[in-house]
């Protein structure tokens, strides 16, 4: 067992880190196919069963749609790793190149990921950049459909859309589909060329690097160099004294070329990828928002039952009740979905609403406009030693009691230290716990200095007074968000402590 993982890192098998709750893993199975994620029912059961043993009984789903296991020790840890080596579970290492959950199965791809993934992967592996790059550096290959990755940060973006001429893959740095910067469209070999052209500049910046390193001069290098070139060829481009350590390079490039129309002319993002417009009067899609929970049409007639973690985690024996009867109903294979979610595949399309009463009985989330999808919130106390507010207890009583509030336009993030590990960036609300309570923070993360504190068995009922201004003050077909940004930081802060 390798020494424990810094926070920062990617906690693998053989890498545990340490957190609040003892050591975390954290596996991405690899399916059948080349595409992503994919356990049997059994497999499932018994990693659960594993994580009773072995953790503190607490599996998770991250945002990405890996699977976690928390509260393990150095020696349970490694008799983990054991089991999961039993199990034939094979589990994804190296540079994360990722597809979505349904790459393969979904009629409504634009076109299967799945290849051009696996081209990715041996490139990095024949070029050795796994060793060279970051933990955190990922890929994301996206075929589009009803599960598309557009929610997923990558630090390199391809993304299938339907032209004229056929499928070509839109390349794009450092986001998600809503931010990253898009640099050029490809055919699929040159794309997995300037994929892999752009982690070698990455790893040339040292292991600390990300894409969003890149310089401006680098990008439009990239854009403008000859797609087909060897991956194994970089673009002749030496950044100057200035741009060297420039963390937000990628955010100044003022107009990332997107790809050349037929007649060889450029378009801008624009005029093209950002207006709706792409090369040979395609259509480019728009972002997806559809939740991985409910039932999902699969290509073969077949159906998919998504099933959400509220708040990504749920205790083992819930996982092993609900994934038992899901075998009685037939399902043969279970997929983790970005969004902290399970697919559950191979059962009767009948026996889905048996499975679906089922996880509403244990606590699932069962409905994309559950509110709970809306709450961002870490295991807190007593979980975490690290904790200082109960935040599944004030996650839940905020759910129940504010549905109103908890719209699509925000996300609320209640986290038990300033850490904030179950949400990075900024929410509209942050509750976070520290010595005085639970502090709020509006339009920021949890390490940023909370404007009021309640005691944090109170929470909650700050929420609720927030609620309550937001239902005095919000105008005809205004969002939740719309409205609090209107009352400003300082009114709900102050609506947080009223009594």
């Amino acid at each position: 067992m390798n020494a424990f993982s810094r926070r920062g890192a990617c906690p693998a098998l053989s890498a545990p880190m340490q957190t609040g709750d003892g050591l975390l893993v954290r596996l991405n199975p690899v399916s059948g196919g080349p595409s992503s994620g994919g356990l049997s029912p059994k497999s499932l059961i018994t990693l659960a069963q594993s994580a009773l043993r072995h953790g503190n009984g607490i599996m998770e789903i991250t945002a990405r749609g890996s699977l976690q296991i928390r509260g393990l020790t150095p020696a349970s840890a490694r008799l983990l790793a054991t089991e999961v080596d039993a199990l034939g579970i094979a589990v994804r290492t190296g540079v994360a190149v990722e597809t979505g959950p349904l790459a393969g199965l979904d009629p409504q791809e634009i076109a299967d990921p799945r290849p051009l993934a696996e081209c990715i992967r041996a490139a990095i592996d024949e070029a050795g950049l796994a060793q060279r790059l970051g933990p955190k550096v990922s890929v994301v290959v996206d075929g589009g459909g009803q599960l598309a990755m557009d929610a997923v940060t990558a630090d390199v973006r391809l993304s299938a859309i339907r032209t004229d001429a056929g499928v070509r893959w839109l390349v794009a740095v450092a986001g998600d589909r809503q931010n990253a910067a898009p640099l050029v469209m490809v055919e699929e070999d040159a794309g997995r060329n300037i994929a892999v052209a752009i982690l070698r500049m990455v790893a040339e910046k040292g292991q600390e690097a990300r894409a969003r390193d890149l310089t401006p001069r680098q990008l439009t290098s990239l854009a403008t160099w000859h797609s087909f070139a060897p991956p194994s060829v970089l673009p002749d481009i030496s950044p100057s004294r200035e741009e060297i350590g420039n963390s937000h390079a990628a955010a100044l490039v003022a107009t990332p070329i997107v790809g050349e129309s037929g007649d060889g002319s450029r378009i801008s993002p624009l005029e093209g990828e950002m207006s709706g417009r792409t090369e040979g009067g395609a259509t480019e899609r728009q972002p997806n928002s559809f939740q991985p929970i409910g039932t999902l049409a699969l290509a073969s007639a077949d159906t998919a039952l998504g099933i959400g973690l509220p708040f990504g985690s749920m205790p083992a024996e819930k996982l092993i009740d609900l994934t038992q009867h899901a075998l009685t109903l037939g399902a043969n294979e279970i997929r983790l979905a970005p969004g902290r979610a399970l697919l559950f595949l191979g059962q009767p399309a009948a026996a889905n609403q048996s499975l679906q009463n089922t996880a509403t009985a244990l606590g699932f989330v069962t409905s994309p406009t559950d509110p709970r999808t809306r709450i961002a919130a870490c295991p807190g106390t007593p979980a975490c030693a690290s904790g200082r507010i109960a935040t599944r207890d004030i996650a839940e009583t905020i759910a129940a009691e504010n549905r109103d509030l908890l719209d699509p336009s925000l996300t609320v993030h209640i986290s038990g230290c300033a850490k904030g590990c179950a949400h990075s960036g900024p929410a509209t609300l942050t509750l976070v716990g520290g010595e005085n309570g639970a502090g709020l923070v509006v339009n920021g993360t949890a390490k940023a200095l909370p404007a009021g504190y309640r005691p944090g068995y109170d929470a909650a009922r700050g929420v609720s007074r927030v609620a309550a201004a937001l239902r005095s003050a919000r105008l005809p077909g205004e969002t939740a968000a719309a409205c609090l940004a209107r009352l400003g930081a300082a009114g709900v802060t102050e609506a947080y402590r009223q009594e």
